[in-house]
C-alpha cells in the first residue's frame, strides 16, 4: 500500500490545498493530511478546528475517489511524522519559485534523516497559485471577500471569526 503524507498548518484550508489533496490522492492508496500544530505561527484556528475543517472538506473526496484520506495532527519532525504514519512519500505543493527554494532545502535535510522517504512536488493549478492561507486570513480580517479562495463552509468560519 502506497501511503502519502501531505503536511501543512492548513490555517485555514484553501482551494489550493484541496487541489493538491485531490491530485495527490491519485498517486497513493492512502493520503494522510498532516496538520502541524506549530505554535510559533500563532494560528487563527486551533488544532481541533483545523482538523474538523479538513475532515469536512475531504469527506466528499474520499467518497469520490475511494482513496482513504485521513487527518493526523503532529508536532514532531516531518520525517518522524512520515515514519509514524508509514508514508513512503511526502507531498508538497508549490506555488512559486520562492516555495521551491525553501522546499529544496527541506528535501535535502529530510533525505539526510531518512533517504527511504521520497518527496513529490505538485504545482498548484494556475487558478490557485496566488492563494496562501496567510493572505486569505489578512483579506478576511480586513473584511474582503475570500469566497474565491476557500470553500463556502471555510468562508463561513472566517466570517464568524472576524465578524
Amino acid at each position: 500500500m502506497r501511503i502519502g503524507l501531505y503536511p501543512g498548518t492548513f490555517d485555514p484550508i484553501t482551494l489550493g490545498h484541496i487541489d493538491i489533496i485531490r491530485r495527490a490522492s491519485r498517486l497513493v492508496d492512502k493520503l494522510v493530511i498532516g496538520v502541524a500544530i506549530n505554535r510559533d505561527k500563532g494560528p487563527l484556528f486551533d488544532l481541533d478546528e483545523r482538523v474538523a475543517m479538513i475532515e469536512d472538506e475531504c469527506a466528499q473526496l474520499t467518497r469520490e475517489t475511494g482513496v482513504e484520506v485521513v487527518v493526523h495532527p503532529f508536532e514532531n519532525l516531518l520525517i518522524n511524522c512520515a515514519r509514524d504514519v508509514g508514508a513512503q512519500i511526502i507531498v508538497r505543493g508549490l506555488r512559486a519559485v520562492a516555495d521551491f527554494e525553501y522546499e529544496y532545502q527541506m528535501v535535502g535535510m529530510n533525505r539526510q534523516l531518512d533517504d527511504s522517504i521520497e518527496t513529490v512536488f505538485l504545482m498548484a493549478e494556475a487558478t490557485h497559485q496566488a492563494i496562501a492561507s496567510k493572505l486569505v486570513k489578512e483579506i478576511a480580517r480586513l473584511e474582503g471577500d475570500v469566497s474565491k479562495f476557500v470553500t463556502p463552509s471555510v468562508n463561513a468560519k472566517l466570517l464568524e471569526r472576524f465578524g
